[in-house]
């Protein structure tokens, strides 16, 4: 079952993250109905799940790669700003904590690629987890919007995209000072 080309179990796991985005984008184009909703919900949890199982399934099986290093990570942002980017027409996110979360990852993307120019690693932080935790959760809540069992899941979904928000950017400054602190800035 293990293949030491692109094309092993993981990588194909990844690459199937890549390629549902345009579904997603194609369910959050107007307003979706509770079903549509539902189904948005099923593909992001699935993608989500996806990524946890790829990269353990890379490690246990000697299968990690520089491709699948950087396709792994760029699969989740990929699918995380594309679904936040269709909540915000539809009114289930504020642009706002959107165009904080993206800048927030374009940097850290750009200071983990300067950083591994440099031969640095910046390992995520435990904030940085949380983070993808909470952003995870509010966007599922999000992409159903609707009640379900008592449970308003647009305002669960705010919530813990403003705790998510908050983590992203204390983490987002933790990665900031560990890139200084090990590295020596030229002016």
């Amino acid at each position: 079952m293990k293949s030491k080309g692109f094309w092993n179990l993981p990588n194909i796991l990844t690459v199937l993250r890549i390629a549902v985005i345009p579904i997603m984008v194609w369910l959050l184009i107007e307003e979706p109905t509770k079903t549509e909703s539902l189904v948005s919900v099923v593909i992001f949890v699935a993608a989500m799940i996806t990524d946890i199982v790829d990269g353990w399934l890379a490690r246990k099986w000697d299968l990690v790669s520089p491709v699948g290093a950087f396709l792994d990570p760029l699969a989740d942002k990929l699918m995380t700003i594309t679904v936040l980017v269709m909540l915000v027409p539809l009114g289930r996110a504020p642009a706002w904590i959107v165009a904080l979360l993206l800048c927030r990852e374009v940097a850290i993307t750009g200071l983990r690629g300067i950083a591994s120019q440099e031969g640095m690693v910046i390992a995520a932080s435990s904030l940085g987890k949380l983070k993808t935790a909470y952003l995870g959760a509010a966007i599922g809540f999000l992409l159903y919007h609707y009640t379900a069992w008592g449970c308003d899941a647009h305002s669960a979904g705010i919530v813990l995209l403003y705790i998510a928000t908050f983590c992203s950017l204390f983490s987002g400054l933790h990665y900031f000072k560990e890139f200084v602190k090990n590295t020596k800035l030229v002016a």
